[in-house]
């Protein structure tokens, strides 16, 4: 810990955003940084506040996080996030309850009070939600300085006690006002000043970087995305040329002409090599449908590529580097309260195990996306590499959805669905899609449907209808919208698995929906857009095609793009076009509940 710049404390209750309050707040040019409970002892007189975040845990279920008396003892100003508000309220005297409704994705904020936690914010505020619990009742000397539909104390303070709590997550983009929020709390509320800056991030880097590696060589997995190609610009400052090798693996799963594009770019830097293990790929996951699975395999194969190279390459003392980003160890579970959401391939067992071992680096595994993208402009990467869209390191094996064939009883989950088309007006009609994608909610995974939603082609109305199925209908973590033109008549779940032939399909899906967006020129405005192939046959014409397009900065939340409707129809049309595509559909979920990728 920094003991010369002022420093804001976050304690992590396991949440999938924890660590990206401390990076928000070092955006602000205030340094800070993650403990965990019970963690606390020894802070210098440089930590000016605590923010408690939030986590997958109900504070009224065994099991969770425990509150830590340092937190109040210190006598510094407090924030509570989420589950940090709820415990805050439980631990001075107020009561939290189970929701009667859940809220998962945007809500709006009315503002009670001239509260200084709120400044600047308007009467009325979008915030964005994630939870299950909420606070009903305040502990003494607090009051209500902002309120939600579903949560009257969505927002409360102390102020004689600088202690304060918001339900909502100031931290993530979709409350538009939330960097406002944590400013007003770090200058005003604790006094910080502004001392920290990204380029202090990459001298102490480097020096890590030199310490860590000392002579040994590194052998760096580089997908050619800005992820990797910052890890070999980082690499590349801190070590000799001849102790750094540069690996792409071509896994079979890459989008069309990918692997021949990065070779192209990258064939230029000293000692880089490009393997082809595609048939390797596609063999170990002949047979698997199961998406935690399909991540494990891919995962540990491409270790055993890796090491297969480092035999070939003659290294004794040898370390593997790999760009792995926050969000890859969040969701992953990868701190002591998160829950796993998915396991990304860079966290699969084996990498695990050489972490333990010392054999693992990851210059940039403490950074989201748009840190990466500013680490790498400090870099003086050009903007082509820095604004290159996020691509998952197993590649379309996670975008082509896999099913032995045997679909579950879908009686109860269509009854529900039926229940609340007659407890809601809507003028749209809504289905069960028969296969299953992976979800968050309230910090925790899912796995459950999705509601086809057919009808009036509004995106705002679809957001709203979206977003209020998921939150109603239990076994529903995302909506997707039938795009017009179309009908189902029928609709099977087939059996199918990664195969070389699926693969070929949803590569030329991906090239066009890719082509699309260059097209009218929307790639720098959409932050990721996965095509996704899923093996439901409609009208017996063959596989069904999800487009999924977002706004995001982090990935740890994101809001469906709105494209334009002649962009979406022309890529729909060219979509159909194709050989074994039976139905488009378009992904319309915000994150959470929905996750960006659907595996």
């Amino acid at each position: 810990m920094s003991q010369q710049k002022d420093t804001i404390i976050v304690v992590d209750n396991g949440g999938q955003v924890a660590h990206l309050i401390a990076t928000k707040i070092r955006a602000l040019k205030v340094y800070s940084e993650l403990v965990q409970p019970g963690e606390m002892e020894g802070l210098g007189d440089n930590v000016k506040g605590i923010i408690l975040s939030g986590g997958p845990a109900s504070i009224l279920e065994e099991g969770g996080p425990k509150f830590d008396p340092q937190v109040l003892q210190l006598k510094k100003p407090v924030l509570g996030i989420c589950y940090g508000l709820q415990q805050l309220a439980q631990e001075l005297g107020g009561d939290v309850v189970h929701s009667d409704e859940r809220e998962y994705g945007p809500a709006v904020l009315k503002k009670k009070t001239n509260s200084p936690l709120l400044g600047g914010w308007g009467e009325s505020e979008q915030v964005w939600m994630s939870h299950g619990d909420r606070v009903d009742k305040l502990p003494d000397g607090f009051e209500v300085i902002g309120s939600t539909q579903n949560s009257q104390c969505s927002a409360i303070g102390d102020e004689s006690r600088n202690i304060y709590g918001v339900q909502f997550h100031p931290e993530v983009v979709d409350t538009p006002k939330g960097d406002l929020l944590l400013g007003n709390f770090a200058y005003d509320i604790c006094g910080c000043e502004k001392s920290w800056h990204m380029k202090d991030y990459v001298e102490q880097k480097t020096r890590e970087l030199k310490e860590r590696v000392g002579d040994k060589s590194v052998l760096l997995l580089v997908s050619g995305g800005v992820d990797s190609t910052v890890c070999v610009k980082l690499l590349s400052e801190a070590i000799p040329e001849d102790q750094l090798y540069c690996l792409h693996i071509d896994n079979g799963l890459m989008r069309k002409n990918e692997s021949r594009e990065v070779a192209e770019s990258l064939g230029h830097i000293p000692n880089f090599k490009l393997v082809d293990a595609s048939q390797t790929f596609l063999q170990r996951l002949k047979g698997e449908y199961r998406p935690e699975e399909k991540r494990k395999i891919i995962g540990t194969t491409f270790i055993d590529v890796a090491n297969d190279e480092i035999k070939n390459l003659g290294l004794d003392d040898w370390l593997l580097a790999q760009g792995t980003i926050y969000p890859d160890t969040i969701e992953s579970g990868g701190t002591k309260h998160a829950a796993v959401i998915k396991i990304h391939h860079n966290r699969v067992d084996i990498i695990k195990e050489m972490i333990s071992d010392g054999k693992i680096v990851e210059p940039i595994n403490q950074l989201y996306k748009a840190e990466v993208r500013e680490l790498g402009t400090e870099l003086g990467l050009s903007e082509k590499f820095v604004w290159r869209h996020p691509y998952p390191g197993p590649g379309l094996g996670i975008r082509a959805l896999c099913s032995d064939g045997n679909g579950e009883d879908l009686t109860v989950l269509k009854g529900r669905l039926e229940e609340y088309l007659v407890d809601n007006q809507t003028s749209y009609s809504l289905d069960i899609l028969p296969c299953r994608s992976v979800g968050v909610k309230g910090d925790s995974r899912s796995y459950e449907y999705a509601a086809i939603v057919s009808g009036e082609w509004d995106w705002e109305n679809l957001s709203e209808l979206s977003l209020d199925v998921v939150n109603k209908v239990e076994g529903i973590n995302r909506a997707i919208y039938l795009l017009p033109g179309q009908r189902i008549d029928s609709m099977e779940l087939k059996e199918a698995y990664i195969t070389q032939d699926r693969m070929d399909l949803l590569r030329e899906a991906d090239a066009i929906v890719m082509g699309g967006l260059d097209k009218a020129g929307l790639m720098r405005e959409v932050w990721q857009c996965p095509t996704v192939l899923l093996p439901v046959d409609v009208n017996n014409k063959g596989e069904s095609i999800v487009i999924r397009p977002v706004y995001s900065m982090r990935a740890m939340t994101a809001n469906f793009a709105r494209l334009p409707h002649n962009t979406v129809s022309e890529i729909k049309d060219e979509l159909l076009d194709l050989d074994g595509i039976s139905a488009v559909f378009y992904d319309t979920t915000s994150k959470p509940p929905g996750t960006i990728e659907w595996e």
